[in-house]
């Protein structure tokens, strides 16, 4: 394989596994920020005791998370010299920016997350959740407005010719605010909402299903799958917006999602189905004049198929576009159901009685992981062949002075050391699953933690006890 195809594996393999944590961190924050803010509400200790246990979670999911994501920056200018000259100015800008408003409020505050059980009063410890969940988002949303002015560009100038050529901003606000930053940014909350809000609901099944911690988990659950069911709302909102960004401003990447060819009839909305590139044809399940629907309001209006544009400036994967964009929406739709269904049960007072629904919760936990993936594997093919689209191509952006045999020893070390820490990942969170929420000297079936799980349901306050938090 030649340079650029290596090259581009290696930062697809680095941020692809770096990607499965910071997601994690972003919807796990949210979620503990309503546990503990039902502890500071209810008075009840078994919300803190869930908060504790999830908050150390979190701090291994944060550690590997930084440890990461370190590499990308320096792949940047190993690998894709004329890109970072090209984009310097502009990924400058949000990388300052990510570590002036997010990253330090999020360092800053983790300490006090993680040790200041004791040393703070509860609305200082409370205060400091929200600052690291605020942080985590922060940080998303400067390295997704980086990548969306790639997608969108707007707000620059270009300086010099040729390959010593480089996007200048001329208006910050402006490559901020790129028309595809507001929907992307929230596509990828409402994801990782979804992640975080799945790890804790599978976590309690699990314990559900063994018969430990059984308060405690039904509580856990039911704050988990709040958050679920409406995040899956959400992502099904902000998905269809952000095609919207893409039929208007990408509509080759958009033919290639839908497999469609031919612009001079309407197009179909594809359920599932298989592309055939040479032949150009899809074959599959499809809704007749979906797509010409969604996008027109009418079945009948044409929409650009791929045959409309260069054959150079057309996504060379369409049929893994088509397969990885259809993916995401089946994940996204399976996701609704299962929350909705079980929000359902809950009303019905029979959510935990139906072992095979939590069997389901237990695994599901993988089906954020899996769409988070596939939705920026369809972005990132789907916009070739370009890094910044309309403007650098791919194979314009490498290095001159890196080989293949380079790239590929790199990427077999990284490959070997990412599943190191992998591995390490998944002993150190299955230890601290196995340890469980309670500290030793507690007893899960004490009158403390037996209070209230059943009792909870939205809009309801459980009879409070004292807190037992030392205070300021």
């Amino acid at each position: 394989m030649d340079v650029e195809i290596l090259s581009r594996i290696q930062f697809a393999f680095t941020i692809a596994f770096h990607y499965i944590y910071p997601p994690l961190s972003i919807g796990l924050g949210l979620v503990m920020v309503f546990m503990e803010g039902m502890y500071l509400r209810t008075g009840i200790e078994i919300y803190q005791q869930m908060t504790r246990f999830w908050v150390k979670i979190f701090a291994l999911i944060f550690g590997i998370g930084v440890a990461t994501g370190i590499v990308m920056e320096f792949e940047f200018g190993t690998n894709w010299a004329v890109y970072s000259r090209y984009v310097g100015d502009v990924f400058g800008s949000a990388l300052a920016a990510e570590g002036i408003f997010a990253f330090a409020l999020e360092s800053g505050f983790l300490g006090v997350l993680i040790f200041g059980w004791n040393r703070v009063s509860p609305r200082v410890h409370f205060f400091s959740t929200i600052m690291v969940t605020l942080g985590s988002m922060f940080s998303a949303i400067w390295i997704v407005v980086a990548n969306s002015w790639q997608q969108t560009p707007t707000g620059y100038h270009i300086v010099g010719e040729g390959m010593k050529a480089r996007a200048e901003i001329t208006d910050f606000w402006a490559m901020v605010f790129n028309p595809s930053s507001v929907e992307r940014i929230s596509h990828v909350w409402s994801g990782s909402f979804l992640a975080g809000a799945f790890l804790v609901t599978s976590v309690s099944a699990w314990y559900l299903l063994k018969g430990k911690y059984i308060e405690l988990s039904k509580a856990s659950f039911k704050i988990g799958l709040s958050v679920a069911a409406a995040a899956s709302l959400l992502q099904l909102f902000t998905g269809h917006r952000s095609a919207d960004v893409v039929a208007h401003y990408q509509p080759a990447k958009l033919a290639a999602i839908e497999g469609h060819f031919d612009t001079l009839k309407p197009a179909d909305l594809y359920l599932f189905g298989w592309v055939n590139k040479e032949k150009q044809t899809t074959t599959g399940l499809a809704i007749p004049g979906g797509l010409s629907y969604m996008i027109h309001g009418d079945v009948d209006k044409p929409v650009p198929g791929l045959n409309s544009f260069p054959e150079d400036e057309r996504p060379g994967a369409v049929n893994f576009v088509f397969q990885t964009y259809h993916i995401m929406i089946s994940i996204g739709m399976a996701l609704i159901a299962l929350s909705l269904y079980s929000v359902f049960l809950w009303w019905r007072g029979t959510l935990f009685e139906k072992r095979w629904l939590l069997w389901i919760f237990v695994w599901a936990v993988l089906l954020p992981q899996i769409g988070n993936q596939v939705g920026w594997y369809t972005a990132e093919v789907g916009r070739q062949p370009w890094v910044v689209y309309g403007l650098l191509r791919t194979s314009d952006a490498l290095s001159e002075a890196v080989t293949a045999n380079q790239v590929m020893f790199s990427l077999i070390m990284f490959t070997l050391v990412y599943m190191l820490l992998f591995a390490l990942f998944i002993y150190l969170l299955n230890k601290k699953i196995t340890h469980g929420p309670l500290d030793r000297h507690d007893d899960e079936h004490s009158p403390r933690h037996m209070e209230m799980a059943d009792s909870f349901t939205p809009g309801t306050t459980p009879g409070k006890i004292e807190h037992t938090t030392d205070k300021d």
